[in-house]
């Protein structure tokens, strides 16, 4: 679990390409659809990087071009923590859930008795973190269980609109990445359907980030936690269900999508199945890493981190020469409006 266009945007985008298709061959189509390079990824330097992003969308929507992508193929994924919004110093989903605890404390007494739960309700990240896992999943599974899923929205929403990092005084849904939202918009823009698979809870990002990427609700992908049936509402369960990393992000996409991605992006070990699942699916692919090198701008870690944790992921990026972002060689800048 604890691994911008707006929606109005979007739906003109699709009504825009939908009319100006219609009638016409996939050819006079995709050729229409293509983008000017000189207005999109400006976030991006001028460099590799961005020419080869620029290069594989141009080949994928030209029907000439012996990589071009048919419509219903331009399918793109993307991890969320790390690779859509900063995961640095822990995960905003366990923010989340440490706000939580403080606030739903007094109606839990026996939390105070619980070593990781009084350490979450008092804001200490340190004694949550001692118990390693198994004290995230307590702490997680005691604040997201137990409502239904409406009331969990809610307070997620309720959360995200005030809720600020210490460390950067932004809101938290203010901490993502200004260069992957233009890829965003800018593969969507070319017909590409873009999706979060993330190891982060699915009801939880669905709640926090709708109105953010531009991705509606169904295209995101997370991992779940039991519900059952109640009296007419969905109610959340104390138990986990699916966790959405590592393998499990393959899995999701197969049994979800239903189609081998074209362009896969993660940022840590947690991502390296979903591009290796990716790179099967034959020439025409894109996989990518993030990487985070900017300690002045964001943070930097790969290697030895005990969050977002890129090792065997890079070494494989490098022999493959699968396409690495470096943040403080590539990005114009970080966050939007900075």
């Amino acid at each position: 679990m604890l691994n911008r266009i707006t929606c109005v945007t979007l739906l003109c985008t699709l009504l825009f390409s939908c009319a100006n298709t219609e009638n016409k061959t996939e050819e006079e189509g995709t050729k229409s659809s293509f983008v000017e390079s000189s207005s999109v990824l400006l976030s991006w330097n001028d460099d590799e990087t961005r020419d080869r992003l620029i290069s594989f969308v141009t080949n994928s929507v030209d029907s000439s071009h012996a990589d071009f992508l048919k419509t219903e193929d331009r399918i793109a994924v993307f991890d969320n923590d790390g690779t859509l919004w900063a995961e640095q110093p822990y995960y905003f989903q366990l923010a989340y859930a440490m706000d939580q605890a403080k606030f739903m404390a007094t109606d839990h007494p026996e939390w105070m008795e619980d070593e990781t739960m009084k350490a979450a309700a008092e804001g200490d990240i340190k004694g949550v973190l001692a118990e390693g896992e198994r004290g995230l999943i307590k702490v997680v599974m005691s604040t997201h269980a137990g409502m239904t899923e409406t009331e969990f929205a809610n307070s997620v929403k309720a959360w995200a609109d005030t809720a600020t990092n210490p460390l950067t005084g932004k809101r938290y849904v203010e901490m993502i990445y200004e260069p992957m939202l233009e890829l965003l918009d800018y593969l969507r823009e070319n017909e590409f359907k873009t999706y979060i698979v993330s190891g982060g809870g699915v009801a939880f990002m669905r709640a926090a980030l709708l109105d953010t990427y531009g991705i509606p609700a169904e295209q995101i992908i997370g991992s779940t936690i039991k519900r059952e049936f109640v009296d007419g509402e969905i109610v959340r369960m104390p138990e986990i269900e699916f966790i959405d990393d590592k393998e499990g992000k393959a899995v999701n996409i197969e049994r979800i999508i239903g189609k081998i991605p074209a362009i896969a992006f993660g940022n840590s070990d947690g991502d390296l199945a979903m591009l290796q699942y990716t790179a099967s699916g034959g020439s025409n692919r894109l996989m990518g890493y993030v990487h985070h090198t900017d300690s002045i701008r964001e943070y930097a870690y790969d290697r030895d981190s005990h969050i977002g944790r890129l090792d065997k992921g890079l070494d494989e990026a490098i022999e493959k020469n699968w396409l690495v972002v470096d943040m403080a060689e590539d990005w114009k800048t970080i966050y939007p409006n900075d």
